[in-house]
């Protein structure tokens, strides 16, 4: 066996950082007009760790049923993969592994397949989805190179009406591409003053879609079932607890690499997933002491994947546990908040045949320590600065051991120059030692002796404006992960640091609200390299996929209470002569337009119809996010990204008892 380690000193001790403010006029401004009309079909804008935030109304507006729709109405989000199990989410360019994923604050660590997705989500369960674009706040978790995404689940009391002991939510929903439809039913109560729970099934089932010239797409049938309880507890002494678990699955017959389409080095085979996730948070705010305000939670989250490959290798299985937990306070003194606290995160992953289903394991551990202060030092200026330590250690597959720890700074400014002008600036550091890989790489991989750790810097510069109801919002970024550990292509399964990676790019963001009419439209650019040369994900799984410009563009008209209609375009800026190791690449734009229409026939929610009609003008079209076309290069004519769907009607009635 052998050991290696290494001391990371900060740069410097003085940062200027990344961006937000919660706390200022501005954001007070517009959350005030917002309420005059609860009209929302796009993310908010948000600061202080969060730049986007995705609603569950939004979500139900558009009838989303996975992280495509779920991101469909972010510029910096893309996601590749045209079925659930093969999605990617992608942010300014950096794949999700680069990212801190959670779910209520359980971690969402290792990697199952690198030709599969890692994430996994119910939208019906969503009550919020948190974006942090770029290394950021210290809070942002542990090896959060390129930000972090954070899933909300709703609780009881979210769907519980002042006064109901008990309630019961049914939904249907009908898909018209596939044939396909899905059931939820949530049943929520009270079992007591202090105690409320909540426990919800659903089923889906899906045959082949077709794309948009209307051919059927091999492989992209999907069942999928999910179960989710909640408990929650308002103890004595201001104390809240909540204890939740979920099972999900998701079966059907899926090319080998299931993100392109079927080829003749890429049959069909019988392809499923699960995940089971255990969290319990916990909270102690007593009231009248500031200093005291304490959030703790612990989480066991297990995902497998079974692939049988009959002709070739039989069944083969990958397997991925997390088990963590954090601790922080938020003291608030005078103008200054404080945030600290320690985290933890073990990740396990094995691979192997029928006969021994783990026979390949690493295992991998980080632990931190962080603080994080918001500081209003005028009404008008808000400086942030947090610093975060981690150690991480990596028992390989070659009894190999790694030990890596490093110190993680950030700070920001956040300055209202005049009434309704906010100017934002920031620097932020993140740090990630070499973790756990791809179970499916596991036999016969090894990691280079001489893997060094990973180091992002992100640098950000903004503003926010408003006046009366109109918003205008822009920002500039330069993110930069030095170091960065894949797999090359070509040569033996071997982990090492393949290069540095870049990320620049700009996001302009507008909206207007007028009486029932609410408009927005914002466009981002990025150029995410390697060395200077693209990414592509064919290249180098895990780190990254070059975008076009992208625009979304929306509106949304409320008829009366009962009545409402809206409309979000999503449209990508080709991109030719995309220089790879293998040849030149195109990527064609498309332009892609969805519709909603919510009605309440009783003129409350106990009954709610929506209309959604996505990709309306039946586009063909393969997502950027996917893998390009490299069909016209010889040798790699079926490598080639699975098309999106064509047009979908999809019609869901909600029923409230």
């Amino acid at each position: 066996m052998t050991t290696k380690t290494h001391h990371h000193i900060p740069r410097s001790a003085l940062f200027v950082a990344m961006a937000a403010v919660t706390a200022s006029p501005l954001a007070m401004a517009q959350e005030e007009t917002r309420s005059l009309e609860p009209i929302q079909v796009t993310a908010e804008r948000e600061t202080a760790g969060t730049d986007a935030r995705v609603t569950a109304e939004t979500l139900e507006n558009y009838q989303a049923d996975d992280l495509e729709d779920v991101f469909a109405g972010q510029p910096e989000v893309a996601v590749g993969g045209s079925l659930g199990i093969a999605q990617k989410v992608y942010v300014r360019g950096f794949e999700d592994t680069l990212l801190n994923v959670s779910i209520d604050g359980a971690g969402q660590g290792g990697s199952l397949f690198h030709h599969t997705g890692r994430l996994a989500i119910e939208p019906e369960l969503l009550k919020q989805v948190e974006v942090q674009t770029g290394a950021g706040r210290a809070t942002s978790g542990p090896g959060a190179l390129g930000g972090a995404i954070r899933f909300v689940t709703k609780d009881p009391e979210d769907l519980l009406r002042p006064g109901e002991q008990v309630g019961a939510l049914v939904r249907f929903g009908t898909f018209s591409n596939s044939d396909g439809y899905k059931v939820n039913s949530t049943l929520f109560g009270r079992l007591s003053d202090r105690w409320t729970t909540l426990v919800s099934v659903s089923q889906s089932d899906h045959e082949r879609f077709e794309d948009g010239d209307g051919n059927e797409i091999a492989g992209t049938d999907a069942r999928q079932q999910l179960g989710f309880a909640k408990l929650v507890g308002q103890l004595p002494g201001d104390q809240t607890l909540k204890l939740s678990h979920e099972v999900r699955t998701d079966e059907g017959e899926r090319p080998q690499r299931p993100q392109w389409v079927v080829s003749g080095f890429n049959s069909l085979y019988d392809l499923d997933g699960r995940r089971d996730t255990t969290t319990l948070n916990y909270g102690f705010r007593p009231s009248g002491v500031p200093l005291l305000n304490l959030d703790a939670t612990v989480y066991h989250s297990e995902n497998d994947i079974e692939q049988n490959v009959e002709d070739r290798w039989g069944r083969y299985f990958g397997f991925a546990r997390s088990v963590g937990g954090d601790v922080h306070n938020t003291s608030y003194v005078g103008d200054l908040t404080l945030i600290y606290g320690v985290d933890y995160r073990e990740d396990k992953v094995n691979a192997g045949y029928a006969d021994d289903r783990r026979a390949e394991e690493e295992t991998a551990d980080v632990t931190g320590v962080y603080l994080q202060n918001d500081w209003d030092l005028t009404r008008n200026l808000l400086l942030s600065a947090g610093v975060r330590y981690d150690r991480y250690q990596l028992d390989d597959n070659s009894d190999q051991r790694f030990e890596e720890e490093g110190v993680s700074p950030n700070a920001s400014v956040s300055w209202e120059a005049v009434d309704g002008l906010v100017l934002r600036a920031g620097y932020a550091e993140a740090f990630r030692g070499p973790t756990t890989h791809d179970a499916f790489k596991l036999e016969g991989s090894s990691n280079d002796p001489d893997l060094e750790a990973e180091e992002a810097r992100n640098t950000e510069i903004g503003f926010d404006y408003t006046y009366q109801n109109f918003t205008l919002g822009g920002e500039v970024y330069r993110s930069r992960i030095d170091n960065a550990i894949g797999d090359p292509l070509f040569g033996p399964i071997r982990y090492e640091n393949v290069g540095d990676l870049e990320s620049d790019g700009y996001l302009i963001t507008t909206g207007y609200q007028w009486q029932r009419l609410s408009a927005g439209l914002s466009f981002h650019h990025n150029d995410a390299e390697i060395d200077g040369a693209p990414l592509t994900v064919y290249e180098f799984n895990g780190l990254g996929n070059t975008i076009g410009d992208t625009w979304i563009a929306d509106l949304a008209y409320r008829w009366d209470r009962n009545l409402e209609f809206g409309w979000q375009g999503r449209f990508v800026q080709g991109i030719d002569d995309l220089e790879t190791s293998v040849g030149e690449i195109d990527k064609p734009g498309y332009g892609v337009h969805d519709l909603f229409v919510n009605w309440l026939p009783t003129g409350n929610r106990d009954l709610r119809v929506t209309l959604t009609v996505k990709n309306v003008g039946d586009k063909q079209y393969i997502d950027h996010a996917s893998n390009a076309d490299y069909q016209h290069i010889p040798d790699y004519e079926g490598i080639v990204g699975m098309p999106e769907p064509g047009r979908d009607v999809r019609l869901g009635l909600a029923m409230r008892f």
